[in-house]
């Protein structure tokens, strides 16, 4: 329903326009806005005119009629004057509020329309022919963002989101719970996964600048019907997870780069918690120390290359191969071995997804 701001911003600008006074009531006689104070029309005659037949009357300086939407009575609007004048600016006044309702109405309705289609909660029939009458493109290149901030049911994130992309050009903007907020994109035949990563780092960087907010964004592949538009939901959803398990100090995650995360992601924990007990043992990963870990890491990324590990870390060569030889004899994995290295990075990844299944309630 459109709120009573609204109403009362759409009638001031007519007032500033026309110099008539505008008052708009319910159906029970109460005052949803006005441009004055009211006193001389009592809620018995709002209320008695409602339920008449007639689409407007006239009660001394008063010219009532009524705000439809499909032929039923919403509003009724009063325009005060005894000027030839009141009654057009009447008339102007209902036709502008009965377009700002079917607006409103239609903004709603597509809200749902998506949040339903995203959550395959439509039928293959309904949702062509609920989107030939919202005015929706079936045939146009999609993806879905997932946008998820550090406060909880954020609702600048929205906003913020709302004035970036615009309805007017195919881009939707909802929500399905209170953890993110879902944009879905309408893309140009030229426009590839550049043009994603761009979106999302546009959002992060947007988002920490104006309302000071950390975000994680996340989106699935492009397709190409709406139809598919869930398939892209499902696979953003699971890159924000995947990114917030395997690769958290990156503030944007692709479903198309998600690499081994994805298969990690999708293996049963029993099998995991088998993996761990055979390659450690009882000397899981996360508890060695945070010097070790940091160590570890530091020589995946610069490739098993001692040297410039060392350098990196600022510590001398032999340093960094007594912490290698003393991470060796406490898991049997040597990881300046191509096959033990890789091991012990899949390793991390299984224990860092066996924690996140860990922190989630059931």
């Amino acid at each position: 329903m459109i709120s009573s701001q609204i109403i009362r911003s759409s009638i001031e600008e007519l007032k500033a326009i026309s110099k008539i006074d505008l008052i708009v009531w319910d159906l029970e006689g109460k005052v949803v806005a006005a441009t004055l104070e009211t006193g001389e029309i009592t809620a018995a005659l709002i209320t008695a005119f409602a339920a008449s037949p007639a689409d407007s009357q006239v009660m001394g300086s008063h010219h009532l009629m009524k705000v439809l939407d499909d032929d039923e009575t919403l509003f009724i609007l009063d325009a005060l004057g005894a000027s030839d004048d009141t009654y057009m600016i009447g008339r102007i006044a209902v036709s502008q509020l009965q377009q700002l309702i079917v607006a409103y109405k239609e903004r709603y309705d597509r809200n749902n329309f998506f949040q339903n289609l995203l959550l395959d909660n439509m039928l293959l029939v309904d949702i062509y022919n609920k989107a030939k009458k919202l005015h929706i493109e079936t045939s146009v290149r999609r993806a879905v963002f997932l946008v998820e901030s550090d406060r909880e049911k954020d609702s600048v994130t929205t906003e913020l989101l709302n004035g970036m992309f615009s309805a007017q050009v195919g881009d939707y903007v909802t929500a399905v719970d209170e953890s993110s907020v879902i944009l879905i994109k309408e893309l140009d035949a030229e426009e590839d996964y550049a043009k994603l990563e761009q979106v999302a780092n546009t959002i992060v960087d947007m988002m920490n600048m104006e309302a000071m907010t950390n975000v994680r964004v996340a989106y699935g592949t492009i397709v190409n019907e709406l139809k598919e538009v869930s398939k892209s939901y499902k696979e953003a959803k699971m890159a924000l997870d995947v990114g917030k398990i395997f690769y958290a100090e990156k503030k944007v995650t692709a479903y198309n780069t998600l690499g081994i995360g994805r298969l990690i992601y999708q293996l049963p924990i029993n099998l995991c918690r088998i993996f761990i007990e055979e390659i450690f043992g009882s000397n899981v990963p996360s508890e060695l120390d945070e010097e070790t870990l940091t160590t570890i890491n530091k020589f995946f990324e610069n490739n098993l290359n001692v040297s410039e590990t060392s350098r990196q870390l600022y510590v001398h060569r032999n340093t960094l191969v007594y912490r290698i030889e003393k991470l060796e004899a406490a898991t049997g994995l040597d990881i300046r071995t191509f096959e033990d290295a890789l091991t012990f990075k899949i390793a991390l990844m299984v224990v860092s997804y066996m924690k996140y299944l860990d922190s989630l309630d059931y």
